[in-house]
């Protein structure tokens, strides 16, 4: 074992995995998004994932005529809405806590979020949440495969699943055929993808959050890891947009994200992954994020960037909020404090998954990511527990 291993549920993995009428992030695309998909990655899917990958082709023309519909209904209204308020885009690296974030900030009402229906439905998410959500709610697993966090249509969910099923291009499509090269990583940061399809991933956006705001017309809280390299792009589209940037111990984020990837790739892809390279995309991921980050972060106005520590905000969960709310100038935390205090308090038996990584891998964190651990105040010697 050279790096990580799960701390609990194989029996829940296990389930999940082998049942393939169980929503997966693929179900959500259109006709032409997952022949787009299949066609280049030459239709590799293993005879074990055959399954899934019938459910999803059963489940593409359903979206495609429902997000035909949605556009004919109300294509012209969510064209003529605008997104008034800046967005909060929560950020950091997988695993370092922006989940956690995320939940706390959409329990202000004066936020609206993207939750996981919507995202596996965004083609037409406005028109057919009520009725589908419900014939569906018996399927979702209670928690998240990869961890311990609570799973469910409503609850807040990554936007970067919301344009895989739209039809962008997203590195998360490697999570598809996991055994090929790893796809779209030119997506992560946009600099290099060309004009003509640069266009098109800045219009899915915008419509996104329009249908969002046109059902709940207040702030909107996302949360996408993937954004972390993109804030010139999203700034370019949300000049008055907010950032929290959360950071965590690395030799946790480390075999957390190993531990992520592995079981995404597992319970969601097309293939039987051999997850060959994933210590050294993992390890070079982080960096290039941050080289990026560290470049893009001058950007941003003083009310526009609040960076948090995960360990400080699972030490003092409220004085973080205050101070983010605070840093953002959004406006009085108080009137989210009893939803925010009841979380708290609902969570207070959480664990966390622990993980033991060798010395050697834990040489290699501390060469491959010092930067990192200089940067925000980690130390070489974290122990990661």
């Amino acid at each position: 074992m050279t790096a990580a291993s799960a701390a609990k549920t194989p029996q829940q993995t296990i389930g999940y995995r082998d049942r393939p009428w169980i929503p997966r992030i693929w179900n959500g695309m259109t006709v032409r998004g997952l022949f787009l998909l299949l066609i280049r990655n030459r239709f590799a899917v293993a005879p074990r994932r055959l399954g899934r990958a019938l459910v999803c082709a059963l489940a593409c023309p359903m979206n495609s005529l429902l997000g035909i519909l949605q556009k004919l209904l109300l294509g012209r209204r969510i064209a003529r809405t605008h997104v008034e308020h800046g967005p909060i885009f929560i950020i950091g690296h997988w695993r370092a806590g922006t989940t956690l974030l995320h939940e706390m900030m959409a329990l202000d009402r004066r936020h609206t979020f993207a939750n996981t229906y919507d995202c596996l439905a965004p083609n037409h998410f406005l028109i057919s949440s009520r009725r589908i959500k419900g014939w569906l709610a018996s399927l979702l697993p209670a928690q998240r495969p990869m961890d311990n966090m609570a799973f469910g249509w409503d609850r807040p969910q990554e936007d970067e699943f919301a344009l895989c099923n739209m039809g962008v291009r997203s590195p998360y499509l490697t999570l598809a055929f996991p055994n090929r090269p790893p796809q779209d990583q030119e997506y992560f940061e946009l600099r290099e993808v060309p004009q003509k399809q640069r266009e098109r991933w800045k219009r899915a956006v915008v419509w996104f959050l329009k249908c969002l705001t046109l059902r709940i017309p207040k702030r909107i809280v996302l949360k996408s890891p993937s954004h972390t390299f993109r804030i010139s792009v999203l700034l370019d589209l949300f000049p008055k947009a907010h950032f929290i940037h959360v950071v965590r111990d690395p030799y946790v984020i480390f075999p957390s994200t190993i531990n992520l990837w592995k079981r995404l790739s597992r319970d969601e892809g097309f293939q039987t992954p051999r997850h060959e390279g994933l210590e050294e995309y993992v390890f070079r991921t982080l960096g290039r994020m941050y080289e990026v980050f560290e470049r893009d972060r001058r950007l941003l106005a003083h009310w526009q960037l609040c960076e948090v520590r995960y360990e400080e905000l699972i030490k003092d969960p409220i004085g973080q909020m205050r101070r983010i709310y605070e840093q953002l100038e959004l406006g009085e935390v108080g009137e989210a404090l009893p939803a925010l205090n009841e979380y708290v308090a609902a969570r207070k038996d959480y664990k966390t998954n622990r993980y033991e990584i060798s010395p050697e891998v834990r040489a290699r964190i501390g060469r491959r990511w010092r930067r990192y651990i200089e940067r925000y105040g980690y130390t070489l010697e974290s122990a990661g527990g």
